[in-house]
């Protein structure tokens, strides 16, 4: 009998997954990324053209899970010369917490139980927050909706007269309304529909992204 219940949970598991395609591949790191400083200088963009984004003086902000959506941001935040924010929860996802697979892991834990979507992060407040008119958000895409751990940072901020462009990484689901339902979260703020990247993101993705829709801001 234990045999054929652990058969069924890995059936169900699988048919979870569907939803999730993206997971394994959308995010920076899952311990590991979660380690390093939560604010840190973006290296030096070499483009004059886009040395800052078009509202104003920007951050980029992103949560990762499997390391991506860190690719993605830290292109972004050289390309416009600007700093980073690394959102990290204060319990770390291991590489196991990740396993959509595994209908015991962390993850599917917390898709199935909305109550267990509330994680708190490390740090939500980025220095010198009132100075940013532009901030990029960053995060994976989980069963077609931002990754929750965003949750805390956009709940937590006072977004009034700046202009928020999302991004995400995935490698099936779109951004689709991830701007509106965060703009409904944060009750602030302009939030623009912002962009999708496969989760094999490059450098080129995100210089042509940028240079083709005025730094993100070109619906």
């Amino acid at each position: 009998m234990r045999s054929a219940s652990v058969l069924i949970k890995k059936v169900l598991a699988c048919v979870v997954g569907l939803g999730m395609m993206g997971l394994a591949a959308c995010g920076g790191g899952a311990g590991g990324s979660s380690t390093s400083n939560s604010s840190s200088s973006a290296k030096g963009g070499s483009s004059s053209s886009s040395s800052s984004a078009s509202n104003g003086k920007a951050v980029v902000v992103y949560f990762s899970a499997s390391g991506n959506t860190k690719r993605a941001a830290e292109a972004i935040a050289e390309e416009l010369n600007a700093p980073t924010f690394e959102l990290t929860p204060q319990q770390s996802y291991t590489d196991d917490d990740l396993d959509w697979t595994d209908p015991d892991s962390r993850v599917i834990r917390e898709h199935e139980n909305e109550s267990l979507q509330d994680v708190k992060l490390a740090d939500t407040k980025v220095p010198d927050w009132d100075t940013y008119n532009t901030v990029y958000l960053g995060f994976p895409i989980w069963w077609m909706t931002p990754a929750w751990p965003v949750n805390d940072f956009v709940k937590s901020n006072d977004f009034t007269g700046k202009t928020i462009i999302p991004f995400c990484t995935s490698t099936s689901s779109g951004i689709d309304d991830s701007a509106s339902t965060l703009q409904k979260m944060a009750g602030t703020g302009t939030w623009l529909t912002g962009h999708r990247f496969s989760g094999s993101v490059s450098e080129k993705d995100v210089t042509d992204w940028l240079s083709q829709t005025r730094n993100g801001t070109a619906e």
